[in-house]
Order: structure tokens, then sequence, then C-alpha cells
């Protein structure tokens, strides 16, 4: 099962949208607090718009970057979502990187599993709320692991012990075979000496 740690920063539309509108006195504010980056002019708002970019990309980059470090062989590739910039740049808004949700040959591998996922989940420095359902989700599994070792090993104990109890059957059988045997080896010698002796003494 496949679970993906979602990163979403939204940007402020209604504040972009309200910077198309300014009217003139912003506007002459503006011109007088131009910068040229990546050889295009921008006014004050604009760069302002861009910085949060930049600060949002490092933020999604690094946030995705904790899950597939903590996450592992469990972890896939991360994706992006971006968005053009002011500067005719892309910026990543948003991220997610796979991981799979995986049982494991045995209930101690199902939880050296869960404990991975749930430390991928929460290793970014502002989990989100995706991260905590998908660490909810590792808990649980890691609980229902456990409670399977338990069982399987309630179960081993009594198979353990029906075997020990059957092991003490056998060897109380063969021991009463060999006490048996050796009476009869005894009885035999003996008959066997008797009726010799009763023969020599005839």
């Amino acid at each position: 099962m496949n679970i993906n740690f979602n990163t979403n920063y939204s940007l402020n539309l209604a504040q972009q949208n309200s910077d198309k509108t300014l009217n003139n006195k912003d506007k002459n504010e503006d011109d007088t607090q131009k910068q040229v980056v990546n050889g295009l002019e921008l006014d004050a708002k604009q760069i302002q718009q861009l910085r949060e970019l930049q600060s949002t990309d490092r933020e999604v980059k690094a946030h995705e970057a904790a899950h597939q470090a903590a996450g592992g062989s469990l972890a896939g590739g991360a994706s992006y979502s971006y968005v053009k910039g002011p500067d005719n740049q892309m910026y990543a808004v948003s991220g997610e990187v796979p991981i799979r949700m995986q049982k494991g040959n045995t209930p101690d591998e199902t939880i050296a599993n869960a404990r991975q996922i749930a430390s991928a989940a929460m290793a970014p420095a502002n989990p989100s709320p995706q991260d905590y359902k998908v660490a909810a989700n590792a808990l649980k599994l890691e609980m229902e692991a456990r409670s399977e070792a338990v069982k399987l090993k309630a179960e081993k104990n009594i198979q353990d012990k029906k075997d020990k109890e059957q092991n003490e059957n056998t060897n109380k059988t063969e021991n009463n075979k060999d006490f048996k045997n050796f009476v009869s080896n005894i009885y035999k010698n003996n008959s066997l000496d008797l009726s010799l002796n009763f023969n020599i003494a005839s």
C-alpha cells in the first residue's frame, strides 16, 4: 500500500490579485522601488512575492528531503508542484514523497517497517496534517504486528508444551519398554540357567 506525504504551501492569491489593481499612488511608489532580477524589472510587491516563493521553495524541498532520508528504502522519489514567479523562474509550492506501508515477513519486520514509516512521517521540522495521518497509520500497523507477535508466541508456547509432554510420554514408553525388555531378558536368562542346572543335576 503506497501512501504519500503531502506538503502544500498556499500563496495568498487574494494578495496576488490585489497587486494587479494598485491605485496610482501605489504605482508611483513602486516605480521608485524597482529592482532588476534575472533581467526583469520588478516592483516592491513583486520582490516580496519572489522572496516568499523562494522561501516556500526551500521549505518544501527541505520537508520532502527529510521524508526521503528517514524513509530509506520504503520511500520513493519526491515530486513537486511548481508556480512561475515574477522573475519567470519556477518555484516548488507543494510536494509529496510516496512511502510503502508494507508488512514484513514476520511481526518483527513489520514492527521495524512501521517504526521507519513513523520516523519518516515525523522527520520534517514542521510535519503536515498528512504526515500526522501517516504516522498514525504506522502506529496502527505496529500495534497489529505486536498483537500478532503475542499471538504467535502464545501458540508457540502451547506447541512447545505439547511437544514436551509428548517427549516425556515417549520417554516413559521407551523407559517402560527398556524395563520390560530388561525383565524379560532376566527371566529368559534365569529360565535357561534353571533348565541347565536341572539338566546337569539329573
